[in-house]
């Protein structure tokens, strides 16, 4: 039996999964995709609805700089 090859994914692919995650969570969005259509482009957000999403994309940030600099002080 083979072991499957370990891949490093797609960096920005990874990003645009977690900002779709933090729309889906605060926003209540399906997509971030265009649809060419005002009422599916076009959404009413709470401005506290859009700090919570900022807040959160920021956290994701800030582990993602921590990890690096973890990985990059062990090898």
């Amino acid at each position: 039996k083979t072991m499957p090859r370990c891949t490093k994914t797609d960096p920005n692919a990874q990003r645009d999964a977690l900002i779709l995650e933090i729309a889906q969570r605060q926003f209540r969005l399906e997509t971030l995709e265009t649809r060419n259509w005002d009422r599916l482009d076009f959404h009413d957000v709470a401005v506290w609805a859009i700090r919570a999403a900022l807040e959160e994309a920021f956290e994701a940030g800030r582990r993602a700089g921590r990890v690096k600099t973890e990985l990059r002080a062990a090898s």
